[in-house]
């Protein structure tokens, strides 16, 4: 059953009046609490409700819930918002052309607003807990220190994914604390590493205490795991005003950050608290069943109630109206989706394939049941979120309450494997990597497709190249990638590959030159269910009893507007601070990197 975040009524609005209107005035100094810091963050169930709070700002409508997650790691060499070729603020968000004023984010109550209201709470009650929890003796008050340490990391850490320096506070606003220039990004890294250092010492293991028996409380497992991501995005390439590079701080030099982030993922591969589900398609079953007890491979989700998040209004195969899996009414689902050519580049016996990309959606109900259509080339969704999956029917009109997964078990093995071969050689990477490709495919396969292939890697590049290609079959649709592109220095080089594959894959050459421009159907036995011959290499003889539908729509502004002409991705790799935060910011805020063509 899933928790729910609530706001806990007189706590939180005592405690968190403040930062409410980021537009007029961008911090506001904070009110004081009603009930008294030293009452509330010495109870933990009165500081439980304070640092519940500060999961609210994920879920407010233009926060994570209805801008962030819509948008943030889009485009990419695999996925795509469906209308990014349609000129507009959306697309602009994604091609690499969003501006300060963009119409969809230029908003005081905006995600970037939204973020920073969580810090704040955070950093409330991180003061309180600190100062009144006796944190030490009480392990109920360490944990919930350690989930604030946390959340403010994870708001810190979008923040600095998406817009790259930004104003950093770690101790509540004050008059003097209003106004303030951005941090450097290095002194922020180090920062919330040390921080999660020392939430990781507090938070247990999953399923070690009752706070850490679902995926929707920070464990020790995730805050490690997510420790470790950041010491890879620290050290990794990225956007600086003086252009893209690594940081200079030897503080956050490969060699440590890659050290720091092999030990911590060991530790949590060593602690046995968090594994891979036993098939790829039933870990996205139980996702969309919404499954949150801690301990298989989501190891924290961001929670929203059942009316708040909206990961399958966006992300889910398409429902073209109202039907036997949702009452949301409308074109629900179907808002982004994998790029056309990446469910040929699975292997073709690769389970994880039919699960990421789905060439159908769900079309008009009759008498309230809808059966499945086919697309076309240019139009695939993505299959890990499904309506037709979940336990229960959703009839908001906007939201349908599932989590986001923020993190999975499957990233800590293949970080495990990057660090340990560029540390140790490839032959240190190869069991992580094995592990992974062994859930991917069927036990008679494994001797040819995991362990001959992973042993053929005998060299760091041909190790490294290998990994960059997991991360791509097992996460696409789940947008982390571009970030991941960011960190390898591979962004704009493999957005240009993607669009030579789609040029390829159009005119059937070159690696496409096998892949059929014609599909054949006929219903399952249900009347609902596709029967889809066609859509494997090579599959071009007409089966009887099937209907054909041709295979080969995709137009050329599709392929050219994965980033918009004339911009360079590598470039415009975070957004731009929106214009109603610079102009409220007594000066202290700047863009200062390229803006204009």
């Amino acid at each position: 059953m899933k928790y729910k975040v609530i706001i806990a009524g007189l706590i939180i609005s005592g405690l968190l009046t403040s930062c409410q209107d980021f537009g007029e005035d961008f911090f506001d100094t904070p009110a004081q609490s009603t009930l008294g810091d030293e009452i509330i963050f010495s109870n933990a169930e009165l500081a439980q409700g304070a640092v519940d709070g500060i999961k609210v700002s994920f879920g407010e409508e233009q926060s994570y819930r209805g801008r962030l997650l819509a948008y943030q790691g889009l485009n990419t060499d695999t996925e795509w918002l469906l209308a990014s070729s349609i000129e507009g603020a959306k697309s602009d968000l994604v091609t690499y052309n969003a501006r300060p004023d963009n119409t969809e984010m230029n908003s005081p109550k905006n995600a970037w607003a939204m973020m920073y209201e969580g810090i704040e709470r955070a950093n409330l009650c991180i003061r309180g807990l600190r100062t009144y929890g006796n944190v030490k003796s009480n392990k109920q008050l360490g944990q919930l220190l350690g989930e604030a340490l946390t959340l403010r990391a994870i708001y810190y850490a979008d923040l600095l994914r998406n817009w790259g320096d930004v104003p950093v506070r770690f101790v509540p606003v004050v008059t003097s604390t209003i106004y303030i220039p951005k941090t450097n990004r290095d002194e922020t890294y180090k920062q919330l590493i040390a921080d999660l250092a020392e939430a990781s010492t507090l938070v247990g293991w999953p399923n070690e205490t009752s706070a850490t028996n679902s995926t929707e409380r920070v464990n020790k497992a995730f805050v490690k795991s997510f420790r470790a991501r950041l010491a890879m995005m620290a050290s990794g390439y990225q956007q600086y005003p003086d252009g893209v590079r690594r940081s200079t701080d030897p503080e956050l030099s490969v060699a440590k950050m890659y050290k720091l982030a092999l030990e911590e993922c060991r530790s949590v591969i060593a602690s046995g608290s968090a594994h891979l589900e036993p098939t790829f398609e039933g870990l996205w079953k139980k996702y969309n069943q919404e499954i949150v007890t801690a301990g298989g491979e989501s190891l924290w989700e961001i929670p929203f109630g059942d009316t708040r998040g909206r990961m399958l209004f966006t992300l889910a195969v398409k429902h073209d109206t109202s039907d036997q899996f949702q009452q949301m009414g409308a074109s629900k689902g179907g808002v982004n989706g994998p790029l056309p050519f990446v469910f040929y580049d699975y292997d073709q016996v690769d389970t994880r394939r039919d699960v990421t990309c789905v060439p159908y959606k769900w079309g008009t109900a009759v008498s309230g049941k809808a059966k499945q259509e086919l697309t076309d080339l240019q139009t695939w969704y993505f299959g890990k979120y499904r309506f037709e999956w979940m336990n229960r029917i959703v009839t908001a009109p906007n939201d349908d309450g599932l989590n986001k997964i923020y993190m999975r078990y499957a990233e800590v093995l293949l970080i495990a494997a990057e660090a340990a071969n560029e540390l140790e050689g490839p032959g240190a990477a190869a069991g992580y990597l094995k592990e992974i490709r062994r859930r991917a495919f069927a036990p008679a396969d494994q001797a040819v497709k995991v362990d001959a292939y992973v042993d053929g890697l005998t060299g760091k590049d041909a190790m490294f190249n290998a990994i960059v290609e997991e991360n791509k079959y097992e996460f696409t649709g789940e947008m982390e990638r571009k970030y991941s592109l960011i960190r390898w220095n591979l962004l704009k080089i493999k957005l240009d590959e993607a669009k030579v594959k789609m040029t390829d894959l159009k005119a059937r050459s070159g690696n496409y030159q096998d892949v059929p421009s014609t599909l054949y159907y006929k219903y399952e036995d249900d009347g609902i269910t596709l029967d889809i011959y066609g859509l494997n290499r090579g599959e071009i003889q007409a089966p009887t009893g099937y209907t054909s539908k041709a295979w080969d729509k995709l137009e050329d502004n599709k392929i050219t507007t994965l980033y918009k002409t004339g911009i360079d991705p590598d470039k415009r790799q975070f957004w731009p601070i929106w214009q109603t935060f610079i102009d409220n910011s007594n000066g202290q805020l700047v863009n200062d990197w390229v803006i204009g063509n």
